[in-house]
């Protein structure tokens, strides 16, 4: 089974906030890969994997990084498949807007589409939505989903009805 999807950071510190990624496309049954590469440590490999990821049947990549978080563009600027970035607070970082503005960022000709800091979950459930443009199977599995966050909605009204208070009007 080749991966789908391909979740990269900038290393392993970044994990508790990547692994929102791989259990959310764990649950829905997407095929991914998840590995370490440092855009400062090991560059070449970078481009490499980059080049490359399309050819494996990689669709979609999300890289996570903290700091200067320059993983996500550098993984851009080499490869043709979309790159959604996840920003990282790190101990380094400056609140997380560092790496916020790092990956949001980007030149012309060279998008990355970005989440929310530390917030990996999104980036793995719009992997999902891109996949599921071309998978009837998927784009399903997607339906539900999103019926099952309204549901959350509705259910979470129907408790609300039933807290009182003295100028409460529904």
């Amino acid at each position: 089974m080749n991966p789908l999807v391909s979740i990269i950071m900038g290393s392993t510190s970044d994990l508790p906030v990547m692994k929102q990624a791989a259990e959310f496309l764990n649950e829905m049954e997407i095929p991914f890969e998840i590995n370490a590469l440092s855009a400062h440590r090991v560059p070449e490999q970078v481009a490499e994997f980059a080049k490359g990821a399309h050819k494996r049947g990689v669709k979609v990549i999300i890289a996570g990084a903290g700091g200067a978080a320059h993983l996500p563009g550098v993984v851009a600027a080499f490869t043709p498949l979309p790159v959604i970035g996840v920003p990282v607070k790190s101990t380094i970082s400056m609140d997380g807007w560092d790496s916020v503005l790092s990956i949001l960022q980007m030149p012309a000709g060279i998008p990355v589409a970005t989440v929310a800091l530390d917030n990996s979950k999104n980036a793995a459930i719009l992997a999902f939505q891109i996949l599921a443009t071309a998978d009837p199977v998927l784009m399903d599995k997607m339906v539900k989903f999103k019926e099952d966050l309204a549901s959350k909605i509705k259910k979470a009204n129907k408790e609300l009805e039933e807290v009182k208070y003295p100028f409460k009007v529904n």
